[in-house]
């Protein structure tokens, strides 16, 4: 029986479409949870300038809610060219174990850039991760259209 972790006989890497979206979620999800009463279901894109003007709430929840929001709207500009990067390397057969951990490695990519970017950016000194994770995460998205491109051309 195949083991979940082969990464060689499996091609999981469809599967991790709907995984990056739910990644793409996760901060969205974030921003209205720290937004509580101020998370308006009819203006949701109002949400920020109603945490500003709320003085109840803590300056520093209001930047994270702003920076949340803003690592969930750079998920749902990239997670096209992702899902378009998985498809062009199915097609082009580039080989199941090379696609299963280009696809793993911008997932976990993915989430560390959440991570960096919602709580992390508070300390000035660590700004430059932020960046750099997206940098590597959209080389990730590259080397998948390069490997599939190599490939196609044999």
């Amino acid at each position: 029986m195949d083991s979940l972790l082969n990464l060689t006989s499996t091609n999981w890497s469809y599967y991790t479409i709907p995984v990056a979206f739910v990644l793409v979620m996760v901060p969205h999800a974030h921003a209205i949870s720290l937004a509580g009463k101020n998370y308006d279901l009819s203006n949701p894109r109002n949400t920020e300038a109603l945490c500003a003007k709320d003085t109840t709430l803590p300056k520093h929840i209001a930047k994270r809610i702003g920076r949340a929001k803003a690592a969930a709207a750079n998920g749902f500009e990239t997670l096209g060219l992702y899902a378009a990067s998985v498809v062009a390397g199915n097609v082009a057969g580039v080989a199941t174990g090379r696609l299963n951990a280009l696809t793993a490695a911008y997932l976990l990519s993915r989430a560390l850039y959440n991570l960096v970017y919602v709580h992390l950016q508070e300390n000035a000194r660590v700004a430059v991760l932020r960046p750099l994770v997206w940098l590597a995460g959209i080389g990730l998205i590259m080397g998948t259209f390069v490997l599939a491109g190599l490939e196609g051309n044999r």
